[in-house]
């Protein structure tokens, strides 16, 4: 099964053993379930080097051919249907509460189709060249109007279009960002912005979170020691609590930028929908300083693969921040530009956007109702009036990592709460993701979550 594998010269290795184990699996030589070689059997049966295996091990999961489970091995999880050429992810038995990809059903996958056609109509050969280096005008105007919506007075010549909302993080961290700036984070915080500025060499300062924002005492406190260069926040529906700041704390966040000179980085993912919230406006709407850089992805409400997101930035960082774009990749696809132009001028996006909102927040009332009657009582639940997250803490001394390895056994996906944090100390925080399953399935991963807790708490106090 694997010994007939083989190697020939020119192409990297890992991608010759990926596309040979892919091949296994769709053509049902490697079945669903079927445990696969460990990375040092593999590197001794292959005689390869473990780093080998290990990334084509990675490229395999990634694609979703094989699912890891910790403590146990990697397993093929792709389930061939009778014919070779089809196939599907093997669902049963594996709840993913990790990924926070949206439900395929909610995509407008024929408008987006027409209007990628008609994009290719009429713009013709010039829809495959490079744009001006920070998006194509029509599609910037449209963004001036769709932030308008949002209260955003922004202007074409301060928009620039980017390739997803990490890009724009890291754009920023390039024109920025020096080697041991101070960027002031919440704690926790999106792990991917981390990383990012990390890259960058910045000394990262976290500040607590409370029930309505960041801990506005403590930055203070720590604004009088230290001057960051810029602070980097998710004011709506937070990644990983779901919190969502006050109106006094977005203001007040506003007059410390100005008093203490820095910039603020906005990433906003989710606003255009209220859930149970009273206030959604960005920070963005309030700045009237122009502290504010604005990043609005659409991952969550058009479609993740399109890698497609809005940046707003004041005036006098525009050359720098074009310069680093450009310096990333040139320009964002022509072709996803335009077809998005056309998608949101001649579709009904209004519609669209309603649409997606019922769904995430008849899902979220749902999902909510049920994790507070079914783990209320063994959990502590941080409070949120929204989003797509839920941020759950095991009792005190208990800590998270060793909790979602537990539940990883029992086939349900949970995200540790030290991945958010910027000291990967033990937490007993965990976050719970429920953008990707069915809400039945959410409802059997959380009985499973509250049948085993239980038994959890009393294996780790025995040990």
């Amino acid at each position: 099964m694997i010994k007939d594998i083989i190697f020939e010269k020119g192409e990297h290795k890992y991608l010759q053993l990926y596309n040979q184990l892919k091949n296994k699996i769709l053509n049902g030589t490697l079945r669903y379930n079927d445990k696969m070689p460990t990375i040092r059997q593999m590197a001794q049966i292959l005689n390869l080097n473990s780093v080998t295996i290990v990334k084509a091990y990675e490229l395999l999961e990634k694609e979703g051919y094989i699912i890891k489970k910790v403590g146990s091995g990697c397993y093929v999880s792709m389930d061939i249907k009778q014919n070779h050429n089809s196939y599907k992810i093997k669902k049963d038995g594996v709840y993913r509460l990790d990924n926070a990809n949206p439900s395929l059903d909610i995509f407008p996958i024929e408008d987006f189709k027409k209007a990628i056609n008609i994009a290719m109509e009429k713009e013709g050969a010039n829809i495959f060249s490079y744009d001006e280096e920070y998006g194509i005008s029509e599609l910037k105007n449209e963004m001036v109007a769709y932030l308008g919506g949002s209260g955003i007075n922004a202007k074409p010549e301060n928009i620039v279009i980017i390739s997803g909302a990490q890009q724009g993080i890291d754009i920023v961290s390039k024109a920025l960002i020096n080697y041991s700036d101070i960027v002031y984070v919440e704690e926790p915080s999106y792990p991917g912005a981390l990383d990012i500025l990390k890259s960058r060499g910045a000394r990262i300062v976290s500040i607590p979170m409370l029930r309505d924002g960041m801990d506005i005492g403590i930055l203070k406190m720590k604004l009088e020691k230290t001057r960051p260069k810029l602070i980097y926040v998710m004011p709506n529906f937070q990644n990983p609590t779901g919190i969502s700041y006050s109106e006094n704390k977005k203001k007040k966040l506003l007059e410390l930028a100005e008093q203490y000179d820095f910039y603020i980085l906005e990433d906003d993912f989710i606003s255009d929908f209220k859930f149970l919230e009273d206030d959604v406006k960005t920070l963005k709407s309030y700045d009237t300083n122009n502290r504010v850089i604005y990043i609005k992805s659409f991952s969550k409400i058009l479609m993740p693969g399109l890698r497609v997101g809005v940046m707003s930035i004041p005036s006098e960082l525009k050359k720098r921040i074009v310069l680093s774009k450009n310096n990333s990749d040139i320009s964002t696809s022509t072709l996803i530009q335009m077809s998005l132009y056309y998608y949101m001028n001649q579709f009904n996006w209004k519609n669209h956007i309603s649409f997606v909102e019922k769904i995430y927040t008849q899902r979220y009332k749902e999902c909510r109702e049920y994790i507070y009657k079914k783990l209320g009582d063994k959990f502590e639940i941080i409070e949120n009036n929204g989003g797509i997250n839920f941020f759950i803490g095991l009792r005190r001394g208990y800590i998270s990592r060793e909790f979602c390895e537990y539940m990883n056994k029992k086939n349900v996906i949970l995200l540790p709460g030290d991945m958010f944090n910027d000291n990967k100390i033990d937490d007993r925080y965990f976050r719970l993701n429920i953008a990707t399953e069915e809400v039945e399935r959410i409802k059997e991963a959380i009985d499973i979550i509250a049948y085993s807790v239980d038994d959890f708490y009393k294996k780790n106090y025995e040990r």
